[in-house]
């Protein structure tokens, strides 16, 4: 599934009861493709220092307060027909960009992919799944220039 990633460095994976007691406290099924990432790669940035998908433990101790912050600051109304701010809040961040846009999934549908980007008020559905995803942020030219070389690299200790 990820077979074109070029490592840089050592990785290291989350081991997969980490993501099971993320996916019980949560109460949710991570999207299709979260766990064989995280547990293959680990923590760090991909696509050129593009993406950084998050840790089980990050998504469950930031979500409070990512979805308090995202009620405080809602701007997507262009968005409503894609996500509705409602369904927005129930959302679960898993991953963003370097360039602040916010990758999330719905736990109704959590193949279904959304990004809310940091500089528009358009939400883009992105899905299904985490490697679709990988490859909308990294190929469609919407949120960054077009790259092809998926790069990871470890974050370090």
């Amino acid at each position: 599934m990820y077979a074109d990633v070029v490592v840089v460095g050592r990785c290291r994976p989350i081991p997969q009861h980490a993501v099971e007691e993320a996916e019980r406290q949560l109460g949710v099924r991570f999207p299709h493709g979260y766990r064989e990432y995280i547990i293959r790669f680990g923590e760090g940035v991909l696509g050129g220092s593009f993406i950084r998908i998050y840790p089980p433990q990050r998504i469950v101790c930031d979500l409070v307060e990512w979805r308090a912050r995202i009620e405080e600051y809602w701007f997507w109304d262009q968005g409503a027909a894609v996500l509705a701010k409602e369904q927005a809040l129930e959302c679960i961040v898993f991953a963003d960009t370097i360039n602040g846009d916010e990758i999330v999934f719905h736990p109704n549908a959590p193949d279904e992919i959304f990004v809310l980007p940091r500089d528009s008020g358009g939400i883009f559905a992105i899905g299904p799944g985490v490697p679709s995803a990988i490859e909308w942020c990294c190929s469609s030219g919407i949120l960054t220039e077009r790259f092809d070389e998926l790069v990871f690299e470890p974050r370090r200790e």
